[in-house]
């Protein structure tokens, strides 16, 4: 199988860097203009937001999370993607109800300075993770952790789709997004018939398997539900493709993506339970789903989770280029200076791959839990247009740090005070006590730390 990957894998990957687009003005590498300085339409911004957000690590732990928890894991992982509709709402006031046209200068505007640097630290964690998570995933697809193979894979994949993103910056990824998308697509589809059509297939058993209300499924669905209201805008790939059209066809492009990514996702994750169901001891996942369908079809597996790490990563560079270029102002507004951060930001993200692949997962998870200091200035600042003071500001991002740190202690094992003093094993407990301490502390200080209505920012819808 592994030969017909590499043929397969070659293959996209051409069609990806014949179809980039060698783009040599600001808007088109920035923002992903034609050169005849138009938006992007609706269903580019549609499958690009689909297929980026739908990426390799995450169709992977979908279907891990179905394998172990049942149906409960399914839905809570697909529960994440209403964070399309969340985002879409989050955009609409910065856009049109604030009139910013990124995330960064509406902070700058109520907290100065400060505020920004901590939200563009936080995005700067959710950039490189998104790089090594997926880097992650197509090494293990094409060997054995720390052989040859491994490495090599991860090599080509990360510099072959840093190449076609520096070429053409967003408007590359959004034209690549397009092509990877339906492919992507296609092969979820493929492989949900091949589960429905199975001999073994019981949609009772199937939808039935998480009876026990207190499974860890269940509570990382509680999980979602708290996160998914921040989770959008800590995503800068997410939140760069609400600033390009106009309002009509970005909200519109929110909803479908909903939608169409918690399918998706669904149907992915489905995958997991199904082989859950069928497992025989000794077996993991991807063992039991290769003993059910054989080769082919696990090699159809294996595409959608490369093509989704090659969605995922292009649209990483465009975004970690236009942060440090464009919202955070570190080197002057120039195409090539675009490019030298991506080729800096793959560097990074490969750094990481040097430590422990334990250590690795868990800083991937805990990524929705920083995004929790930006809850309560999405509900007070954004959404409700309250003039906070800063302190309020600093003290949730410390709590948040300070959770994030101990989640990933918590999950890899090297401390265990939170059992001693909750009484709860199992890190998805833990995770909700954390969003929730985080959830609290930022809604009472923000509550105390008000000034009133804000009157600076201006209707412009």
């Amino acid at each position: 199988m592994t030969t017909t990957l590499i043929g397969i894998t070659a293959f996209i990957l051409l069609v990806s860097v014949l179809m980039a687009p060698r783009i040599r003005t600001i808007d088109g590498f920035y923002k992903g203009f034609s050169p005849e300085g138009a938006a992007p339409g609706l269903w580019t911004l549609v499958l690009s937001q689909v297929t980026t957000w739908i990426f390799a690590r995450s169709l992977l732990t979908a279907a891990i999370l179905g394998f172990y928890y049942g149906i409960a894991g399914a839905i809570a992982y697909a529960a994440y993607y209403l964070s399309f509709v969340t985002g879409g709402a989050i955009i609409d006031h910065l856009r049109f109800k604030h009139g910013h046209q990124n995330v960064q200068t509406f902070l700058v505007s109520r907290f100065g300075n400060t505020g920004s640097a901590m939200y563009n630290f936080v995005i700067i964690l959710r950039l490189l993770s998104e790089i090594f998570a997926n880097l992650i995933v197509v090494g293990e697809l094409f060997g054995l952790k720390g052989s040859t193979e491994y490495f090599l894979a991860m090599l080509a994949i990360g510099a072959i789709t840093c190449a076609y993103s520096s070429v053409g910056g967003l408007r590359a990824s959004l034209k690549t997004d397009v092509f990877q998308s339906i492919l992507v697509l296609g092969l979820v589809v493929i492989l949900f018939a091949a589960m429905l059509s199975h001999a073994s297939f019981d949609a009772v058993a199937l939808f039935s398997s998480t009876p026990d209300l207190k499974s860890p499924g269940w509570v990382l669905l509680a999980v979602a539900l708290l996160q998914v209201w921040s989770y959008p805008l800590h995503d800068p790939v997410m939140m760069d493709r609400g600033f390009l059209a106009d309002r009509q066809t970005t909200m519109k492009s929110f909803i479908h993506a909903a939608w169409i990514s918690i399918l998706t996702i669904l149907m992915f994750a489905l995958l997991g339970v199904f082989a859950g169901l069928n497992t025989v001891a000794g077996e993991n996942m991807i063992a039991t789903l290769t003993r059910l369908f054989g080769e082919p079809i696990m090699a159809l597996f294996s595409v959608a989770l490369i093509i989704s790490a090659l969605s995922t990563l292009d649209s990483t560079f465009s975004s970690a280029a236009k942060l440090v270029v464009k919202d955070m102002k570190l080197l002057p507004e120039t195409v090539n200076n675009g490019r030298l951060v991506m080729i800096v930001f793959l560097c990074l993200g490969g750094l990481f791959l040097l430590w422990d692949s334990k250590d690795l997962y868990a800083a991937v998870a805990v990524s929705g839990t920083l995004s929790m200091f930006l809850l309560p200035i999405i509900v007070f600042c954004i959404w409700g247009n309250r003039e906070i003071a800063l302190w309020p500001v600093l003290l949730t991002f410390a709590v948040t740090i300070l959770g994030g740190i101990t989640y990933i202690t918590e999950s890899s094992g090297y401390t265990s005070w939170m059992f001693d003093l909750f009484g709860y094993s199992h890190k998805y407990s833990k995770l909700l006590i954390i969003c929730i301490t985080i959830a609290l502390v930022g809604f009472v200080s923000f509550a105390i730390g008000q000034k009133g209505q804000n009157k600076s920012d201006k209707e412009t819808a």
